[in-house]
């Protein structure tokens, strides 16, 4: 069983062949191909964790669509002062499918 740690985004995700992940925005190339920086690999009994290792190792994803979360309501409010304050965000999201670890 071969499954790889990558950065996505802010965030590390354990991924394998496959696997559909949603991450923060990333552009991909012309063919919506990315390819995603691993922290850990581990291929059977076999884990590779040091970084002149892991610069060898490549796991290529497809991005499958852009879409935006959730939105998050923020609300500020302060006492006896008349000060209230409302606003919202989406965050910008990209779903990917990784294809290969190697």
């Amino acid at each position: 069983m071969v499954y790889a740690v990558v950065r996505a985004g802010g965030r590390q995700e354990k991924v394998e062949v496959g696997t559909i992940v949603t991450m923060d925005r990333i552009k991909a190339d012309k063919d919506g191909n990315v390819e995603l920086a691993a922290v850990l690999l581990v291929d059977g009994d076999k884990i590779t964790s040091d970084s002149t290792s892991l610069a060898n190792v490549k796991v290529t994803a497809e991005v499958l669509n852009d879409l935006r979360g959730p939105k998050i309501v923020i609300q500020k409010f302060k006492n006896k002062t008349g000060y209230k304050k409302r606003q919202g965000h989406r965050q910008e999201l990209t779903r990917v499918q990784v294809t290969g670890i190697a």
